[in-house]
């Protein structure tokens, strides 16, 4: 029987891998951060992260100092288009659009994203696994190599905090990517808004497996340096914005 012939593999210079695009234009890089943040509002509205007017993702502006596009209160999640966003100072006075912010759950939004001036988007929204894990005031375990994308990088303020709390809300949140508020739910944050929104995402599912696992049994934790390890390959907001693009491709057809 003849050899089957085997086809030279392709150079790898000629295969598509996406990368985040860079903008020299702040009207480009704004029109891009809307589209992207009405997509992710989209996306978690398909995931069941909203209750009834709660839910708030929050991109900051790339040209005016302490600005914030965010959806406007009281529209379903679902619809929205980079046309229905909200820009809104620091102080929650809406600069561009026609409805109403919801004042109380900018101020949180906005003292994070002054503490933390690298973070593009900040996102705060109910998920029913985020907000159990945050009545039990824990952490996120490190049980699946998934979920040490967060090992030692997220933080839990274990105390009740209000929106008239965002201080004490950004010093909690620190340098991690993720903060568990007790009997609340999950914040995360990132250089861009795909990855502030997969580090959610990804934060939800982790809660979501962890309480499946300690209701089956005890867990068994990934040790330190196997946790740590996997956390420097994909814990990064680069690996996260990669992760999201699957998702983004869901959503981006009915922008």
């Amino acid at each position: 029987m003849p050899d089957q012939f085997v086809p030279a593999p392709v150079p790898v210079d000629r295969l598509r891998f996406e990368m985040p695009p860079e903008h020299t234009d702040p009207a480009e890089e704004r029109a891009y951060r809307k589209e992207r943040l009405a997509g992710a509002l989209r996306l978690f509205a398909r995931l069941g992260y909203e209750d009834g007017v709660a839910g708030h993702v929050t991109a900051r502006d790339p040209e005016f100092e302490d600005c914030y596009w965010v959806n406007p209160f009281g529209r379903a999640l679902a619809g929205l288009g980079p046309d229905d966003l909200l820009l809104v100072d620091g102080g929650g006075r809406v600069l561009q659009g026609e409805r109403r912010v919801n004042q109380l759950a900018l101020a949180v939004h906005a003292a994070v994203h002054r503490a933390r001036p690298e973070a593009v988007a900040v996102v705060r929204t109910p998920a029913p696994y985020g907000r159990a894990l945050a009545c039990l005031g824990e952490l996120l375990a490190p049980v699946t190599h998934e979920a040490c994308a967060f090992y030692e990088d997220h933080a839990l303020l274990d105390e009740w905090a209000g929106p008239e709390d965002g201080a004490r809300i950004s010093r909690a949140l620190g340098p991690y990517k993720a903060l568990i508020l007790r009997n609340q739910g999950l914040l995360t944050v990132g250089d861009s808004v795909d990855a502030a929104a997969w580090w959610f995402i990804a934060a939800e599912r982790a809660a979501q497996v962890q309480l499946i696992a300690r209701a089956a049994g005890k867990p068994v934790l990934i040790d330190h340096h196997r946790a740590v390890a996997a956390r420097e390959r994909f814990g990064g907001d680069l690996a996260a914005w990669v992760s999201y693009q699957p998702l983004w491709q869901t959503v981006a057809s009915t922008s």
